[in-house]
């Protein structure tokens, strides 16, 4: 695979992973030509997270160094030339230089690969375990507070590991971009058990002050204990008479 290219590239308010699917609503004029010479010439772009400017119609928009590819897997035209579109990540890339602004930002890159030895695969493998066990309790947590169901399959591999965790985290995106742009998976997932052992403390006191809420609205319910007795068995849409 070439180790370097130019791309187009998609400034965006997201980070987008390898392996993450990114789903876009195409209206811009730019941007539409942009999927459109994607789509003639069978080639993926690049998404990048803004540094500095507007996400659409802000031709002088930076863009962070460190992106993903963006390779389009289903399109769905729409009137006045927009598109859906649902594409995939594939590879992480750093510019090098921006050849042009107009009509949408084209670069030239460099693709980066993850970086190891031996002694480092062994020990990602083992930080792998470690963060997938920390990861399953924290959907668990995430689940048990929001009420909406999440089936996140890890795989055990410390490179995509680390690409999925990076993405199913509740944090902001410039420390995603921090993720993205670390050169192992090694280093990734040190990061990640990181922001795992942090998050979880919050989200179990989260989860403690809505059961509280929820029992104190319980407890004022008309009909209070006994009422809200009969709402696990019958749902609350029955009569107050």
């Amino acid at each position: 695979m070439p180790a370097t290219g130019q791309l187009r590239l998609f400034p965006l308010n997201t980070v987008l992973f390898p392996g993450a699917v990114l789903n876009l609503h195409v209206f811009e004029e730019r941007y539409r030509r942009m999927i459109a010479e994607c789509l003639d010439a069978n080639e993926a772009f690049g998404v990048v997270l803004i540094r500095d400017g507007r996400e659409a119609g802000d031709p002088d928009v930076t863009p962070h160094d460190v992106g993903t590819t963006a390779e389009i897997s289903e399109v769905t035209p729409l009137p006045a030339g927009r598109y859906y579109i649902s594409t995939m990540g594939r590879r992480r890339f750093r510019i090098r230089r921006i050849v042009s602004r107009e009509p949408y930002l084209l670069a030239d890159v460099e693709f980066l690969e993850d970086r190891g030895d031996d002694d480092l695969d062994e020990r990602a493998c083992e930080l792998t375990h470690r963060v997938l066990g920390e990861f399953r309790e924290y959907v668990r947590l995430l689940v048990a507070f929001s009420g909406n169901d999440a089936d996140v399959d890890v795989p055990h591999d410390p490179v995509d590991a680390s690409y999925i965790v990076g993405d199913a985290l509740q944090v902001a995106d410039t420390l995603k971009q921090r993720l993205l742009e670390l050169r192992t998976a090694e280093a990734r997932l040190a990061a990640e058990l990181g922001f795992l052992r942090r998050l979880m403390p919050q989200l179990r006191s989260l989860l403690e002050r809505k059961k509280l809420q929820e029992d104190v609205v319980r407890d004022d319910a008309p009909g209070g204990e006994f009422r809200s007795h009969q709402e696990q068995f019958f749902g609350k849409h029955f009569s107050l008479n």
